[in-house]
C-alpha cells in the first residue's frame, strides 16, 4: 500500500514551517540532537534580512516564515506530536517531525547569491 501524504492533515503553513524547521534541523551548527530520542532542538530560529532569510547557505523569501512566529502553528505541531517546548527562543522537533514527509523541502532549498 503506498503511503498517504500527509497523513496528520497538516494545512499549507503547517506544512511549509514544518518543512524550513527540517531544513533548519540539517544545519549541525544551528541545532542540539538528542540521539537517544532522535529530537533536534533548533537553537535559532531565522532573522529577516530584507525580503529573505538566511537557512544556512540557503536563501528563503521572508513570507515563508511566518509560521515560526505564529504560536497556533506550534500547539497543532505539538498536538500532532511533531514539535514540543516551541517557544520565542527555541522549538524542538520529536523524531516524528524530523523525518515527516512535507513534500516540500526541496522548495526551500535555492543556495543564496549573498
Amino acid at each position: 500500500m503506498v503511503a498517504k501524504k500527509n497523513p496528520l492533515k497538516l494545512n499549507k503553513l503547517q506544512l511549509r514551517t514544518l518543512a524550513l524547521a527540517q531544513v533548519i534541523a540539517e544545519d549541525p551548527s544551528l541545532i542540539q540532537r538528542d540521539d537517544a530520542s532522535g529530537d533536534v532542538t533548533l537553537l535559532s530560529l531565522p532573522h529577516p534580512h530584507g525580503d529573505h532569510v538566511h537557512i544556512g547557505s540557503f536563501s528563503v523569501s521572508v513570507r515563508d516564515i511566518s509560521g515560526f512566529s505564529n504560536p497556533a502553528v506550534w500547539v497543532v505541531m505539538e498536538r500532532k506530536g511533531l514539535a514540543r517546548n516551541a517557544n520565542a527562543m527555541t522549538i524542538t522537533l520529536t523524531a516524528e517531525g524530523v523525518a515527516y514527509d512535507t513534500g516540500l523541502g526541496h522548495h526551500f532549498r535555492k543556495l543564496s547569491d549573498h
